[in-house]
């Protein structure tokens, strides 16, 4: 009968399926030094019980001798085999009594360490209960028999003098008191024991998954600032990008037969490129801001683009070839910085696309709408619609961008193509 086996139980408060065997060399060390320890003590107190005649037939020396290595031998390997140490222990114990060898005080320490290790290191509860049951109970058997064989001997009963209790009930009272104490503190300190290595052991494991969760946060918290990152290099570099390209190319359409709309051209592309140029290092300096202590603190909007430059960004891609019209409907307010800058975005994203594939005679017409508790931006041309190379599921890096924008301040967007022709962006943007 050993205690290294795992129950096959499911109560997770009662700590079945776990397991605190086997355990290291440190644990087996302690365990040798109490058995040395203890196997001195009963050595030292089987000398003085002796002198002092506690048994008219006391035991041979050597069987004190064996039953003193008996007692205190197995605790060496109390937390190895922890019923199987229980179990010769209380034989052991009741055999010391037997053959009259004299020692009444440090027997009972071995048998409670022995009861208590079954408590606190058998991983099957089942079993444990069962072995302590019937070593307590058998325990129980011999004190009552022992009674019993007292009153069955008038010559061993005390006399009965003028108290109101006899001293043999008294007596045999004291004892059984004295057995449940011993016993119940054993059962209570073990069952104690186990229950703080289950919560030790339960505690430890939220803790690595704690450790865990936290290094998975971090990594999705790097991936989450990439993406976003990507979002506005791609916000910043496209619009300015197409704008661009628009420009050069017009310039070298008309640079032979009219110069001063080529140089006007090439005027807006030296202008879109030191737009681009300074968006980017204001963006990279807000990466690079750092807390007191030196930590990077997590940029919380590269672009400082607001309401107020929707007019210029109509006024751009009217410049670039593609006749824009801005409108407001409704009162302005002040509106959340949040969606002001995803606001702006959106609707310098759907211009870019406008840009690049409406086509050279497309119109657009972008609208903003005061809405009691939001804000609507419209943005629609009058290009290719359908026939264009734009994907209505957004399957683009710019709709997935406007649909995480939107979906990132609670709002919605409808993207596609219009059914009388030309596309449209149009985003509902809540300001409560």
């Amino acid at each position: 009968m050993t205690g290294t086996g795992v129950t096959a139980g499911h109560d997770p408060a009662r700590g079945e399926g776990w397991t605190r065997l086997p355990v290291g060399r440190r644990e087996h060390r302690q365990d040798a030094v109490l058995a040395l320890v203890l196997a001195a003590a009963l050595t030292v107190s089987t000398v003085l019980y002796g002198a002092m005649g506690l048994y008219d037939d006391p035991a041979p020396w050597w069987v004190s001798a064996l039953m003193v290595v008996a007692n205190a031998g197995p605790l060496a390997f109390r937390r190895r085999f922890p019923m199987s140490v229980a179990v010769v222990s209380a034989l052991a114990f009741a055999a010391t009594q037997l053959l009259h060898v004299p020692e009444g005080l440090f027997l009972n320490f071995t048998l409670f360490i022995a009861l208590y290790t079954v408590g606190a290191w058998c991983s099957d509860r089942v079993r444990a209960e069962a072995v302590r049951w019937v070593l307590i109970l058998g325990m129980f058997a011999w004190v009552f028999l022992a009674i019993v064989f007292r009153w069955s001997v008038p010559s061993a009963l005390p006399d009965d003098g003028d108290s109101a209790i006899p001293p043999y009930v008294a007596n045999s009272l004291l004892a059984i008191v004295i057995n449940l104490v011993y016993f119940g503190a054993a059962w209570y300190s073990g069952n104690r024991a186990w229950t703080a290595a289950v919560a030790k052991h339960e505690l430890d494991e939220r803790t690595v998954e704690l450790a865990a969760e936290r290094e998975r946060s971090a990594a999705q918290a790097v991936a989450l600032e990439r993406v976003r990152i990507a979002r506005e290099l791609h916000d910043v570099v496209a619009h300015h990008v197409s704008l661009m390209g628009v420009q050069a190319g017009a310039a070298r359409r008309v640079l032979e037969r009219d110069p001063e709309q080529a140089a006007a051209s090439l005027g807006v592309v030296e202008d879109s490129a030191r737009t681009a140029v300074e968006e980017l290092r204001r963006m990279l300096g807000t990466l690079r801001q750092t807390d007191a202590d030196g930590h990077t603190l997590p940029a919380d909007a590269p672009s400082t683009e607001g309401l107020a430059r929707l007019p210029e960004l109509a006024a751009a891609a009217t410049t670039a070839g593609h006749a824009t019209g801005f409108s407001v409907v409704g009162d302005a307010r002040p509106v959340p910085p949040t969606v002001a800058s995803v606001t702006y975005r959106i609707a310098q994203e759907a211009v870019t696309n406008v840009l690049k594939h409406a086509g050279h005679d497309a119109r657009a017409d972008l609208r903003l709408r005061y809405l009691p508790d939001a804000l609507e931006l419209e943005v629609t041309d009058t290009g290719a619609g359908a026939r264009a190379s734009r994907s209505t599921a957004g399957s683009g890096l710019g709709h997935v961008g406007m649909r995480e924008r939107v979906a990132a301040v609670g709002g919605r967007i409808e993207i596609g193509p219009r059914a009388r022709g030309g596309y449209l962006v149009r985003a509902w943007l809540p300001t409560v």
